[in-house]
């Protein structure tokens, strides 16, 4: 009997992270360090942060994802 396969979950870089936030990469790691959502460190001490917490985190913020390749509407 075979097992299932599982997915390893999917690591983001902080400049993936600031992206999806549209906030600058620093501030990320701010968060990160205050408890706003985890990071784990890789071999080479980069950070790196889980898709699925960063999304969970999105959501309860209210703010959406900015698509990549529209720019950002004026604010009114």
């Amino acid at each position: 009997m075979m097992r299932p396969r599982v997915q390893p979950e999917r690591l983001l870089t902080p400049a993936e992270v600031a992206a999806l936030l549209r906030v600058d990469p620093k501030t990320v790691t701010r968060w990160a360090e205050q408890g706003k959502f985890g990071s784990i460190r890789t071999l080479g001490g980069h950070r790196r942060y889980s898709e699925a917490e960063i999304r969970a985190f999105l959501a309860g913020t209210g703010q959406g994802p900015m698509p990549a390749s529209s720019p950002s509407a004026p604010l009114t």
